[in-house]
């Protein structure tokens, strides 16, 4: 490959993932004003509810999606395994549907007992939070299969068609359940049950791209006991890791909710969902290398592999700090110009700031879990994860205790900050020997660092008494000088954007 180029099929992966993301994102964020506007801060702790739960079950994936990513990168690369990819598509099919209407039930039948013993309502009736905790269940069981369908498109390399769904699908989610919230019924039941229509309509695009998408075979897909038995061991890892992240990521939530009031809760859910959309800018490309990451280690590819996780680590460090640095640094200003409500900004703008911090280092290490994975191995992870609970959970207590939900935020701040700091010795003492150094000085540093300094000087510097659209300029002017001065001190990522921009304008 020659220097600083990336293959046509990355560079076409990664900007379709950018813009369906963003488009995501966009969705996303621009109507959670009107959310809260409808619904009430508390109906609005609801809908957090909802995406915790949703995460929270994630668990039982068993690692399949991720699996499945993997094998149909792998099996793709070489010629004679169609009927495999197929009949392996079918065998953890009928598995996930099954996990699916199990986990959706088990929701529904728990709705008593998290409207009336979990949850701290004050302006939400009880009867209201158990109906809407029962069509949750439904939710969830019509988009679990969503995620396994996607993690196939993606192994399959089909991204750009992926992301044409879910922008799509995002589009009908968040504009089409605004409109149902303003012109049909204001209320948290209405919200859901919009989301059970998009659920079902998502996952069965998404099921029918994936099989059109397979190679054709002679005869019809199959269960086969046997491919769950030949790629046990490394779902098995997958299952593990999750169980793990799932508590780390989720703990705080399930703890706030039960010690804070449903409004409080609201907020630090609303602060999450702000913070989260820098998920946004590094899932894509993790989706893009992952299955490059496959094929590399695969074909024993180790050169490709070094190229691939240098140029993306330095183009995720590079699109992810300008917009942590400025978020957290401006949050205040940002709120008050997005929600204009007083009492929300006093309340999540501290964290925003913290959670988008630890949100920003958990991006910064995607790409080295990647690698770790496209190479089946999977205990460091486990390992990790397993001390990081050990110590977080303890450390997550104290914090909240001793700072409310402001200290539930510093948690995850230390727990990302110990996987910066610890993993990547350990993960690089093992794969791409000698290249630690060059991750943390050239990849990250640089980026991290020169952002850092135009965002605390544009901090210390901004004019006091300015009008809403100058603040709004000002801060806009700090984010395109972020991201001027790291394109210009980093060529290959440089490179890598206007390939995609070129991409993009095709």
């Amino acid at each position: 490959m020659a220097s600083g180029q990336a293959p046509a099929s990355v560079r076409r992966n990664i900007a379709a993932n950018f813009a369906g993301r963003m488009w995501s994102a966009l969705m996303a964020l621009a109507f959670l004003p009107l959310y809260v506007r409808f619904l009430g801060i508390e109906a609005y702790g609801l809908i957090g509810v909802f995406i915790s739960l949703t995460a929270m079950l994630s668990v039982f994936d068993m690692g399949l999606s991720t699996t499945l990513s993997r094998e149909l990168a792998r099996l793709s690369a070489q010629p004679g395994n169609e009927m495999e990819a197929r009949d392996l598509v079918r065998t953890v099919e009928l598995i996930y549907w099954g996990t699916g209407v199990l986990l959706g039930g088990g929701v529904a039948l728990s709705a008593p007992f998290i409207a009336h013993d979990w949850l701290n309502a004050q302006g939400v009736a009880l009867q209201t939070m158990e109906q809407a905790i029962a069509i949750m269940g439904l939710a969830v069981a019509l988009q679990w299969p969503n995620s396994l369908y996607a993690g196939g498109l993606m192994g399959l390399q089909r991204q750009v068609l992926l992301n044409a769904i879910r922008a799509g699908a995002a589009t009908m989610q968040a504009g089409g359940a605004v409109l149902v919230l303003w012109l049909v019924s204001p209320t948290i039941h209405a919200y859901f049950l919009w989301q059970i229509l998009v659920a079902a309509l998502h996952t069965a695009v998404v099921a029918a791209a994936l099989w059109k998408s397979l190679p054709a075979a002679a005869v019809g897909a199959v269960f086969r006991r046997n491919l769950l038995a030949s790629n046990w061991r490394f779902a098995g890892g997958i299952t593990g890791i999750t169980v793990l992240v799932v508590i780390l990521t989720q703990v705080d939530k399930v703890v706030l909710s039960k010690m804070l009031s449903l409004e409080m809760f609201g907020y630090y859910a609303l602060a999450a969902a702000v913070a989260g959309a820098l998920n946004f800018v590094s899932s894509p490309i993790f989706s893009a290398l992952f299955p490059r990451f496959a094929q590399a280690a695969a074909s024993g590819n180790a050169a490709e592999a070094a190229s691939l996780y240098h140029k993306g680590s330095q183009l995720m460090a590079a699109l992810v700090s300008p917009l942590w640095i400025i978020l957290a640094l401006f949050s205040e200003e940002l709120l008050t110009l997005w929600f204009g409500d007083a009492r929300t900004v006093a309340s999540t703008h501290l964290l925003v700031s913290l959670l988008a911090t630890g949100t920003a280092l958990n991006a910064l290490m995607t790409l080295p879990y990647a690698l770790q994975l496209a190479h089946g191995w999977t205990t460091l992870s486990l390992y990790k994860n397993a001390v990081s609970l050990a110590v977080f959970v303890p450390l997550l207590f104290w914090f909240i205790a001793r700072y409310g939900a402001a200290g539930a935020a510093l948690a995850w701040v230390a727990l990302n900050a110990g996987y910066f700091v610890f993993e990547i010795p350990l993960m690089h003492r093992r794969l791409l020997r000698g290249s630690m150094r060059h991750w943390y000085l050239q990849d990250v540093g640089l980026p991290v660092g020169l952002c850092l300094a135009i965002g605390l000087a544009a901090r210390l510097a901004t004019p006091s008494g300015m009008p809403d659209y100058a603040v709004l300029l000002w801060i806009l002017l700090a984010l395109v000088a972020c991201f001027a001065s790291v394109a210009l001190a980093m060529p290959h990522t440089r490179n890598w954007i206007r390939q995609l921009a070129l991409v993009e304008s095709r």
